[in-house]
């Protein structure tokens, strides 16, 4: 018996707008890191986001099977996430450029060369190849980069405190299988912007 009513925000703006009251709730892909549970509460986690880098197929970094293949390699990531403040750090001799404001504009660097990869999750980079068939998901192992679970567990953010919201969510959650959300991660991969 709930409405519901999708609002755009901007990647940084998710918190604020959960702990302000200005969304009940957020399913944008946010990790439940230590530092955002100090800010909202989570539901769930609904996915595993594994994290991958993606790199043009003519380049000379799409072979790459292990990081130190990436050495040298001009790399960004999303502002405000671990790809970014934790993950391509992991990459010796990288030359880490400055954060993208938006995962579009982290894409946009890499498709015209401003980079020569970049880090994100699967997710993301599955829409990715929707939207730029040149691109490619690197062959790295699944454990490349050291991070916590929380980093990669991904969950719904609500205010603090609002119990209530967060156990309903956690129960409709409950009632679903991996292959449930599989199949909604698909879904919404094959009709998001990137892929238009």
């Amino acid at each position: 018996n709930w409405k519901l009513e999708v609002v755009r925000l901007d990647w940084d703006s998710l918190v604020p707008a959960v702990q302000t009251g200005r969304v009940d709730a957020t399913i944008a892909g946010q990790s439940m890191t230590a530092d955002r549970m100090q800010q909202v509460d989570f539901a769930g986690p609904y996915l595993y986001a594994s994290i991958v880098c993606m790199a043009k197929q003519d380049s000379k970094y799409a072979s790459a099977t292990k990081l130190s293949d990436l050495s040298g390699g001009k790399c960004t990531s999303q502002l405000g996430t671990i790809w970014y403040k934790t993950c391509l750090p992991q990459i010796k001799g990288a030359d880490i450029q400055t954060a993208q404001e938006t995962a579009p504009s982290m894409l946009m660097a890499l498709e015209t060369g401003a980079v020569d990869f970049i880090c994100t999750d699967m997710p993301t980079a599955q829409g990715a190849l929707i939207a730029y068939s040149d691109l490619k998901i690197l062959d790295l192992p699944e454990d490349a980069f050291k991070v916590d679970e929380g980093d990669i567990n991904i969950g719904i953010s609500v205010k603090k405190g609002n119990t209530e919201l967060k156990d309903k969510i956690n129960s409709a959650l409950a009632g679903m299988t991996a292959d449930d959300f599989n199949k909604i991660m698909n879904e919404a991969t094959k009709i998001q912007p990137l892929s238009k």
